[in-house]
């Protein structure tokens, strides 16, 4: 299942200004693997993510999706193989109901409008948003638009799954069941989170970014581990592995 792996090899990325985004970034990712890609803010998380669809194209070095390497004579193929889901559902969600929004992907494909009403509502049923096919997207709540932006996704069968922050902005109980979620997805993951919690549910293996650059890649438990790792990466233990402190209750009554 070649077409699952994801690997980058010496890639760099260098923005318009001078500005590097990444730099000698190299990777590979196999068929079912859950990574997480953590870091401070301005690590280079999301420039990584967006290369590997072909948002940004390298200005250096080479990303391989299955035995293809991601330029503009693949792009169209790549993109059916890597699902994005991006960090702000109102950027996936532009048509006027859910329905039109989940379909978009499958139409675009050139499906017939019985396969696309199919893909529409299994992808919804995965998510549990069927019944939200019929609303408008921008008067759902923030749960219910993360769900519903992981079904365009799904509608469109990729093999490889891609999130940027999918837990933000979620209220506990939808960070939850997306954790859920995620848990049951058989796909090939990455998934970028300031989510630590989170990324010790659902991934076995963490990638940790610092200055556009990877400083560790490791099972994630060892990443979380590693006080010393995590300090020069901006970064704290997950909340569960953080030594609870228990602040003795002073009786201030006098009688």
């Amino acid at each position: 299942m070649s077409h699952h792996i994801v690997q980058a090899d010496n890639l760099n990325h260098t923005y318009s200004d001078g500005t590097m985004g990444i730099k000698n970034i190299s990777f590979k990712i196999t068929h079912g693997e859950s990574v997480a890609l953590v870091g401070a803010n301005g690590a280079g998380k999301s420039t990584l993510l967006l290369h590997l669809n072909g948002c940004l194209m390298s200005t250096k070095g080479e990303i391989r999706i299955g035995d293809f390497p991601l330029n503009k004579t693949n792009l169209k193929s790549v993109r059916r193989s890597v699902g994005m889901v991006f960090q702000e559902p109102d950027d996936q969600l532009f048509m006027p109901t859910v329905f039109d929004d989940v379909a978009f992907g499958p139409i675009s494909l050139g499906l017939p409008e019985t396969e696309v009403e199919t893909k529409v509502l299994n992808a919804l049923e995965t998510v549990g948003a069927v019944h939200l096919k019929d609303r408008q997207p921008y008067k759902l709540s923030g749960g219910e638009k993360r769900a519903v932006a992981i079904a365009t996704t799904l509608a469109t069968s990729p093999d490889i799954l891609v999130l940027d922050e999918p837990t933000s902005n979620l209220d506990p109980v939808s960070r939850r069941r997306l954790i859920e979620l995620l848990k049951t997805f058989e796909h090939t993951k990455i998934i970028a989170t300031h989510d630590l919690d989170m990324a010790l549910d659902v991934c076995e293996r963490t990638i940790v970014m610092h200055n556009g650059e990877i400083t560790a890649d490791r099972p994630t438990q060892d990443v979380f581990n590693d006080d010393a790792l995590l300090a020069r990466s901006g970064l704290e233990r997950p909340l569960r592995m953080q030594a609870i402190c228990t602040i003795p209750f002073i009786n201030t009554k006098t009688g």
